[in-house]
C-alpha cells in the first residue's frame, strides 16, 4: 500500500491517480487516507448519465464531508464502504479546499440538494425515472412531488420512506423487489451518514438500478422539512455553523468533536507529523 505526505503534494503519486472509467479526466486525491473525486456536478451528471445509458450494473454515488472521513478514520468497515463507491465526491467545503492544495480546480462542492435539482433540471426532457428513498415517514413522498411540480416532465418510479428501526430479512426483500419492479434509472437515498453508505453498499448488488447516489439532507430541505442555510454560508464551509445552531442537542457531537478531531489530523498530517495510508 502506498503510503504519502501532506507537505510533499507536488510529488505525490497521488496526483496522477485517475478514477476508471472516465478517460483520465477524473482525478482524485485522498484526505486522511480517504479517496475523493475531484469532479463538480456538470461531470457528475455527465458520468451518471453515461451510466445509465449502458445499463450494466448498479453504481454507488457518495458524497463525503468531514462526518464521512472522520467516520472512515474510525471504522475500518465504514473505510471500505466509503472507498469501494465508485464515485466519493466532495460535499464538504473543507473537502473542496484539500482538493485544491492537491492542485486540483475545484470551484464548488458537489453538494446533495444541488446536485439532485441539477441532474433533473438538465435531464428533464430524457424520460429518466426516479426513485426516493428514505426520510422521515412521508418526507421521500413530499420530495417526489416538489420535484415533480419543479420539473414536470421528471418521471417519478416511486418513493418510499422506511421506518427508523432496522427491518426484517422480508421487510428488506419486499423492499429491493420494490424498487426493481418500479425499475428507475436514479435511486436517490436520503438515510443520513453512515446508514446510507452502508444501506447501498449492502443493497446494490440485488438493485437493478444504473445509479444510486446517497444525497442525505436533501430530502429534508426540498421537501421543505428543514430550512436551508444561506448560499454565502453554504460557499464558505460555515453551513455546519448554521445546522449546529439550528440542532444543537442533535449535532454538537458530530460538529464540535469531529470538526475538531478533523483539523487536529488535518494539520498534523499537512506538516508531516503523521502519516495515513
Amino acid at each position: 500500500m502506498t503510503t504519502w505526505r501532506v507537505n510533499r503534494l507536488n510529488q505525490s503519486p497521488l496526483q496522477q491517480e485517475t478514477f476508471p472509467g472516465t478517460a483520465g479526466r477524473a482525478r482524485c486525491f485522498r484526505v486522511l487516507g480517504v479517496r475523493i473525486d475531484a469532479l463538480q456536478i456538470p461531470e457528475v451528471i455527465e458520468k451518471l448519465e453515461e451510466w445509465i445509458r449502458e445499463r450494466r450494473r448498479s453504481h454507488f454515488v457518495a458524497l463525503a464531508n468531514v462526518n464521512n472521513v472522520m467516520e472512515a478514520r474510525k471504522d475500518p468497515g465504514f473505510r471500505k464502504i466509503q472507498d469501494s463507491a465508485d464515485l466519493a465526491l466532495p460535499d464538504g467545503m473543507p473537502l473542496v479546499w484539500m482538493g485544491r492544495l492537491h492542485g486540483h480546480p475545484l470551484r464548488r462542492r458537489v453538494y446533495g440538494p444541488d446536485l439532485l435539482l441539477d441532474f433533473c433540471r438538465q435531464t428533464e426532457g430524457k424520460s429518466y425515472s426516479h426513485f426516493f428513498y428514505g426520510g422521515a415517514p412521508g418526507v421521500g413522498e413530499k420530495l417526489a412531488e416538489e420535484m415533480k411540480r419543479r420539473f414536470p416532465e421528471t418521471k417519478i418510479a416511486g418513493a418510499y420512506s422506511p421506518p427508523f428501526r432496522p427491518l426484517n430479512r422480508q421487510e428488506d426483500t419486499n423492499v429491493v423487489e420494490m424498487i426493481n419492479q418500479a425499475a428507475p434509472d436514479v435511486l436517490w437515498v436520503g438515510l443520513g451518514c453512515p446508514k446510507q453508505e452502508r444501506w447501498i453498499y449492502e443493497h446494490r448488488n440485488r438493485l437493478r438500478v444504473p445509479v444510486i447516489a446517497g444525497i442525505g439532507q436533501a430530502f429534508d430541505i426540498h421537501s421543505g422539512r428543514v430550512t436551508q442555510a444561506p448560499r454565502w454560508m453554504r460557499e464558505h464551509g460555515l453551513e455546519w455553523l448554521f445546522r449546529f445552531c439550528s440542532e444543537p442537542r442533535r449535532l454538537w457531537r458530530r460538529y464540535l468533536v469531529y470538526n475538531a478531531e478533523f483539523l487536529f489530523s488535518l494539520l498534523f498530517e499537512i506538516a508531516g507529523v503523521r502519516r495515513f495510508d
